[in-house]
């Protein structure tokens, strides 16, 4: 009897220990080993004093008004209102669910059986009843276990009244405590197979993670791309006018040397073609400013800067011109830990190293140990059947294996078999994927390179082309030299200034890329999964 409540009492420490109300550690040690997903990197190009945290909420934005915006307020006024973030933003929420879906499983279940039989059978033998009434209740509680197993706890209750002569209680009640344990020995045993389906939700929960992340990653560097662009168009519309205005004051040169009789009337007729000319330039740079400020105002999508509205934005924020050396090794280095795409894919593999464990488990015959502990109890009343119950003086004990073996087996084979080409498969794709993150690093960092030598070319050539304009001015002037020579001198001026304003935003957006080709953004503060809100936020800390 000892041996048999040892027994007993073992199994109900295994049982407790496979419950399914134990903590799941698995989604935070998955989380715990991939924090880069809830938070965007940022990547230090330089050491310049950072700009103060942007307060969307305290941007007084009235429709019709000019506002200065920024490039901080810019990015956070994407994080809050940004549609295609809105619409990412539910994915982890939607992933979470599935995993509480996956957990389900391991809950308690409570069932309750009726039933009510009348039977009327003729009989050969005085010994046998004829007829019998069945009363029978039966209340179970199922907990399934996390180790393969499940425990199961019944109370039946029995009423019996048959027309037998020779029964000893008539009617009888019956009233039984019934504790049984079933476990998988062999497929199917161990925390790892039965949580898996629960391992592979969190998994797949953390690529939504990254998926997100690097959706607002990717929103960020679209900011930072339309706000270099629309300070471009408006310094490109303030080159036209300023390029107007010398064509006008040429015309006013030109006009008071043909009433000094030092100049030809042609030079009036030249100046004033030019200042008509300029004019079109006006109108196409005016044309281009409305179209970039569109393309930021839809990045944003905040309130009172609908595309529609007649808001006009100026950039607040101006260029940096520093120069940066890229510490290519270290960008690669950084790239290859920072990177969604990679992080995603060794999510993957984690996945699909699971799923193998998973499929060489089903390769295993199917053993189950069950064992059943009864408490048995009879009485000519159920207040007697209970108490006979609790006295515990008629006990059953019950074990036994069950052993399946499949013959050939082929199906969990092939099952296996493809969990181990699709590992493979991953690890090829994911030297892919590394070739092409090393690629387009170098790539951004020789176009950074090369935007600065553009901006230092650029800026060498305004220098030049200012100084040759005045020199022609001075020229004409003395009546040594044609407005045609001039209004040139203008236009290669002008289209100096354009190249340099280029070239200087150009750089800024290399910059951008950079960063974002590493996995991050060049920014001061940090952007961080909000948990209470379900967004990336600014981390105000």
């Amino acid at each position: 009897m000892k041996l048999i409540n040892g027994i007993l009492c073992g199994f109900i420490i295994l049982g407790l220990a496979g419950c399914s109300w134990l903590p799941d550690r698995t989604g935070e040690e998955i989380a715990s080993r991939y924090p880069q997903v809830r938070e965007i990197k940022t990547v230090a190009l330089t050491e310049a004093a950072p700009e103060p945290l942007a307060e969307p909420n305290r941007i007084r934005i009235e429709p019709g008004k000019k506002v200065s915006l920024s490039i901080e307020q810019s990015r956070a006024l994407a994080l809050q209102n940004n549609l295609q973030l809105r619409v990412q933003v539910f994915n982890p929420r939607i992933a979470r669910e599935s995993i509480n879906e996956a957990d389900s499983a391991f809950e308690p279940l409570f069932l309750s059986q009726f039933n009510y039989i009348t039977t009327d059978t003729p009989v050969s033998l005085t010994l046998d009843a004829s007829q019998s009434t069945v009363s029978y209740t039966n209340n179970s509680l199922v907990i399934p276990l996390r180790t393969g197993g499940r425990i199961s706890m019944n109370m039946p209750w029995q009423r019996n009244k048959t027309d037998n002569l020779f029964a000893t209680l008539n009617p009888s009640y019956s009233s039984d405590f019934s504790l049984s344990l079933s476990q998988e020995l062999l497929r199917g045993a161990g925390l790892s197979v039965n949580e898996y389906a629960i391992r592979v939700r969190q998994l797949e929960s953390e690529q939504v993670m990254a998926r997100t992340q690097a959706e607002a990653a990717r929103v960020l560097a679209a900011v930072d791309r339309a706000y270099w662009r629309l300070y471009a168009a408006h310094r490109a519309l303030e080159v036209r006018r300023m390029e107007y205005d010398l064509a006008a004051a040429q015309l006013e040169r030109a006009q008071r040397m043909v009433n000094l009789n030092e100049a030809r009337e042609i030079e009036v007729v030249r100046a004033e073609a030019a200042a008509a000319q300029r004019l079109e330039g006006i109108i196409v740079a005016d044309n281009e400013l409305r179209d970039r400020e569109r393309e930021l105002k839809v990045v944003l999508n905040a309130e009172g800067l609908e595309m529609e509205s007649a808001t006009v934005l100026l950039p607040e924020t101006q260029p940096g011109s520093a120069h940066y050396v890229v510490d290519r090794e270290r960008m690669l280095e950084e790239a290859l830990g920072c990177r969604m795409d990679l992080i995603e894919l060794e999510l993957q593999l984690t996945a699909s190293e699971s799923s193998l464990k998973y499929s060489r488990n089903g390769l295993l015959p199917l053993l189950t140990l069950d064992y059943t502990y009864n408490i048995n109890g009879l009485g000519p009343t159920s207040d007697d059947a209970v108490d006979l119950m609790l006295e515990n003086r008629f006990v059953d004990h019950r074990i036994g294996l069950v052993l399946q073996v499949p013959l050939g087996n082929e199906a969990a084979r092939s099952r296996y078999r493809q969990a181990q080409l699709k590992k493979r498969q991953l690890l090829a794709n994911r030297e892919l994927v590394k070739n092409q993150v090393k690629r387009e690093v170098l790539a951004a960092a020789d176009q950074l390179e090369s935007n600065w030598q553009r901006v230092m070319a650029n800026r060498t050539n305004s220098e030049l082309a200012k100084r040759n304009l005045e020199a022609e001015q001075r020229q004409f002037e003395l009546g040594m030299q044609y407005s045609t020579e001039v209004l040139n001198a203008q236009t290669r001026y002008a289209d100096a200034l354009l190249s340099e304003i280029t070239a200087l935003a150009e750089y800024q957006i290399a910059q951008v890329d950079l960063c974002y080709a590493v996995g991050g953004l060049n920014q001061t503060a940090r952007v961080v999964w909000d948990n209470k809100n379900d967004r990336f936020a600014y981390d105000n800390e």
